[in-house]
């Protein structure tokens, strides 16, 4: 499975991006699809995933009501609509798609990253 990001940039604080992931490959086998961030020196942290059975959603808090991942099937592509966006969300941000292999093994494949900036 491959990922390619795009849709990153620079925003002035309050204002919107969105950002998409383009999948390719075998991505029928996914189970669970996310967005993850990263600020340097600081662990990747899930920003919001979406689960491929039922497309359940969930958060991380500090999002919660400002952002919303969607994933189009037909295109094979998952969006992040990021909104009120804070100078705090300024991270790079990582597609990432998850392969549950048999009972225990878990295959994650991550996009190349897109920064996100928001100015004050």
């Amino acid at each position: 499975v491959q990922l390619v990001e795009s849709g990153g940039g620079l925003v002035q604080a309050g204002g919107s991006l969105r950002l998409s992931c383009a999948a390719s490959g075998t991505t029928s086998s996914i189970n669970a699809w996310g967005w993850y961030r990263q600020a340097p020196g600081k662990q990747r942290e899930l920003v919001a995933g979406i689960a491929s059975g039922d497309g359940s959603t969930n958060y991380a808090d500090s999002v919660k009501g400002r952002f919303t991942i969607s994933r189009d099937n037909a295109k094979n592509t998952m969006y992040l609509q990021m909104n009120s966006l804070e100078p705090e969300d300024k991270d790079v941000y990582y597609c990432h798609a998850g392969e549950l292999q048999g009972r225990i093994r878990v295959v994650h494949y991550w996009g190349q990253g897109a920064q996100v900036t928001v100015s004050s």
